[in-house]
C-alpha cells in the first residue's frame, strides 16, 4: 500500500513538473514577445522624434532624451488623473451638500405650509 501511495504521489510530481515547465515555456515566448513589442516601439518612437526634430532642429535626439520626455508625459498623465480624482471626489461632496440642502429646503417649505 505504501509503495502505491509513493507511486502516485511520485506521478502527481511529475505531473507538475511538467506543468510548471509548460508554464515557464509560455512565460519565456510571452517574454520574448514583449521583448520585441518594446523593440518595436522604441524604434517607432525614435523615427518620430528624430523625424520632428529634423523639421525643428539639425540635431539628433539620444535614446535618453526621449525616455526622458515620454517619463515626462507619464508623470504629467499620472498627475492629471491624480487632480481629476481630487476634482471628483470635490464634485460628489458638493453634490451630496447641495442634495442636503434641497432636503432641508423642502422641509423648510412644508413647515411653512403647515404654519399658513
Amino acid at each position: 500500500q505504501a509503495e502505491g501511495e509513493l507511486k502516485a504521489a511520485s506521478a502527481r510530481q511529475a505531473l507538475q513538473l511538467q506543468e510548471m515547465g509548460r508554464r515557464e515555456r509560455l512565460l519565456r515566448a510571452g517574454l520574448g514577445r514583449a521583448k520585441e513589442q518594446l523593440e518595436s516601439l522604441k524604434s517607432q518612437v525614435m523615427r518620430v522624434c528624430s523625424a520632428a526634430a529634423a523639421g525643428v532642429a539639425a540635431k539628433a535626439i539620444t535614446e535618453q532624451q526621449v525616455v526622458e520626455k515620454v517619463r515626462q508625459i507619464s508623470d504629467e498623465n499620472q498627475q492629471s488623473q491624480e487632480r481629476e480624482k481630487v476634482l471628483q471626489e470635490e464634485l460628489s461632496s458638493r453634490l451630496v451638500k447641495e442634495k442636503e440642502a434641497s432636503v432641508s429646503v423642502e422641509v423648510f417649505k412644508k413647515s411653512l405650509r403647515e404654519l399658513q
